[in-house]
């Protein structure tokens, strides 16, 4: 990337960059035939992944910031702005759009019906090409050698939506296996190319209100992640700032 700079929340390093930046770098990264793996952090990854901290600052590793929870807490503990949000949502696209060429997509994750409207999605609607996918309930559990399987698919990039903290999990466990340029995790995003789950409006987006849009459709599922695990993530955040500085 043209820039290295980094800003430190939770323990972890979350780079400072902008989606056409990122995107350039991993296509690069793909040209020269080396990995990477992506990471979307937001509050919720702060709090879920903190187990994963040391794991996470090996090399080929990048953390980006997802949402308005890390804008604060990049300005209220160091005084530091992210230069853009970023979130897989927007950004696989995106990052589908600045290649020449279609990417050759592996999709792991999400209930089966949902996998199988997200893979027609990404080949009709965003004109990339899926080399194969592998659900998150039966197939995962039960597939022999998947990462040969996707490692003969000679794919791209592979997205793998399983949450917070199994996805990071399952990425750092097998990347060393995978023959795969880009590993990113990727949350909800099944759910949404296969619209079973509806973004929020632009305007609420363009608000940084998307959060809130959530929480309203599934109360019962995310009032934690807003209230006691936002309360978790500011804790983190201070704790480690107050670390940083005895080191130092």
């Amino acid at each position: 990337m043209p820039t290295q700079e980094n800003v430190r929340i939770g323990g972890f390093a979350i780079r400072k960059t902008t989606s056409v930046n990122l995107a350039s770098h991993l296509l690069m990264r793909r040209q020269q035939g080396e990995q990477v793996a992506l990471f979307f952090a937001n509050t919720n990854f702060i709090v879920q992944c903190r187990d994963l901290r040391v794991r996470m600052a090996q090399d080929g590793i990048v953390i980006v910031n997802d949402g308005v929870g890390m804008d604060i807490a990049a300005h209220l503990m160091q005084g530091e702005r992210f230069r853009e949000n970023l979130n897989g949502t927007d950004f696989v696209p995106f990052l589908f759009r600045q290649s020449t060429t279609p990417l050759r997509v592996f999709m792991v994750g999400g209930k089966p019906a949902v996998l199988r409207q997200a893979a027609l999605y990404a080949t009709r609607q965003l004109g990339q090409a899926v080399v194969g996918t592998c659900d998150g309930y039966q197939c995962i559990k039960t597939k022999p050698n998947l990462m040969d399987t996707i490692n003969r698919a000679q794919a791209d990039i592979l997205l793998v939506a399983l949450g917070n903290p199994t996805q990071e999990k399952w990425i750092l466990d097998h990347r060393r296996h995978l023959n795969v340029p880009i590993l990113a995790g990727v949350g909800a995003l099944f759910d949404f190319w296969a619209g079973d789950k509806p973004r929020a409006p632009i305007l609420v987006q363009k608000m940084r209100m998307e959060w809130f849009f959530r929480l309203c459709l599934e109360p019962k599922r995310l009032a934690q992640r807003y209230t006691v695990d936002f309360a978790k993530f500011l804790k983190y955040c201070y704790q480690y700032r107050l670390d940083g500085r005895r080191r130092g």
